[in-house]
């Protein structure tokens, strides 16, 4: 008894659901969490070695814009983390152990629109997070170019190189934020582990990002079959219902022919 309840219970599992699931937060936690921190550490990178200030006033600068980034990137991770539920809740709704319960009917005639509905949107967070991943490979190239003109002091002596932000858009063209391997402030940050450190939780970011893809990926195959499965059920519900229907109304026959033959004998 016992034995046969969790061989069950196993069974009405949406292991595929639950695959995606788990890679679904993985990506979210590792783009939610290293970016928020690369974020931060670019700050200080700015304040530090660029000698950049916060504009006062209600001015739309770099740092504005970072604030405004950590706040995405809190909204992605609640909204993802309830988006996740409900996908696994779609896809127990879709196994077989609920189907035992509450039976094929109520299955196809809900259970079809929620997986197209989730469909629609699953493509459509599929696309999000492509253009996410895209965005968030920006700061890995610009920092990739920074740790390339640090490697490369000190390969090549008395190399002079510089890196202008206005070249990235970080700050506008009439300013001039311009930092190169002759400077002190330069040397200081290639030598401290706050560059290494923000490049690489950008690098873990973009990883995480791409993980979120193949999830949403993950998910359409799953919703899309789940989708498949209970249209299939509902035309084989249908099916029934109108061989039931068939063999009832012959039954029915039958009965009327039987009695009528008896009392004719009578």
């Amino acid at each position: 008894g016992c034995f046969e309840c969790c061989i069950k219970c196993l069974g009405g599992i949406p292991y595929a659901s639950l695959i995606a699931t788990i890679l679904l937060y993985a990506g979210v936690a590792l783009f939610c969490g290293c970016g928020h921190e690369a974020l931060s550490g670019t700050v200080n990178i700015l304040q530090t070695y660029f000698e950049m200030a916060r504009t006062a006033g209600d001015t739309l600068d770099v740092f504005t814009m970072i604030d405004i980034f950590k706040y995405v990137i809190y909204g992605i991770a609640a909204a993802f983390f309830v988006y996740g539920i409900l996908l696994m809740v779609e896809g127990f709704f879709t196994t077989g152990a609920i189907k035992d319960l509450y039976g094929d009917f109520k299955i196809t005639t809900c259970g079809r629109c929620v997986s197209a509905w989730f469909i629609m949107l699953t493509y459509l967070f599929m696309l999000a997070w492509l253009g996410v991943t895209a965005f968030t490979s920006l700061p890995v190239y610009m920092y990739f170019n920074l740790w390339t003109i640090c490697r490369n002091t000190t390969l090549v002596e008395g190399a002079n190189l510089c890196l202008d932000l206005r070249q990235f858009g970080i700050v506008t063209i009439g300013e001039e934020k311009k930092i190169c391997t002759v400077s002190e402030n330069f040397l200081r940050m290639c030598e401290s582990t706050e560059l290494n450190m923000t490049f690489h939780l950008f690098i873990v970011a973009l990883a995480g990002a791409g993980a979120a893809v193949i999830a949403m990926v993950h998910y359409l195959m799953v919703l899309s079959a789940n989708w498949a499965y209970v249209k299939d059920a509902c035309r084989m519900q249908k099916y029934e219902d109108i061989k039931s229907k068939e063999e009832q109304e012959l039954h029915d026959i039958h009965s009327t022919r039987s009695k009528e033959r008896l009392n004719a004998y009578t």
